[in-house]
């Protein structure tokens, strides 16, 4: 389970796959009919390892609910601003 975060239009993107890297690359460069593709480049903020496909589905869907989306802005966004401000 991972999150994505374009800095240049301030948008989260939440999704699940077995390949993060290989999943990464299709958001950033592959993507030709998608939602991520207009909002390039993107920026892996958050990965969370689940033992099952059915438990990244259940934290992906927690995730994308306001909360959730909140709890990524207030905590990892702020997190990674830190880290590239030291």
């Amino acid at each position: 389970m991972y999150c994505l975060y374009s800095e240049r239009f301030d948008k989260l993107y939440i999704g699940q796959t077995e390949s993060l890297i290989q999943r990464f690359y299709s958001h950033n460069k592959l993507s030709m009919d998608s939602y991520t593709r207009s909002y390039r480049p993107w920026k892996v903020i958050y990965v969370e390892f689940c033992d099952s496909r059915a438990n990244a589905l259940r934290r992906e869907k927690q995730l994308k609910t306001g909360k959730g989306r909140d709890w990524l802005r207030n905590s990892q966004l702020t997190l990674m601003k830190t880290i590239e401000f030291i």
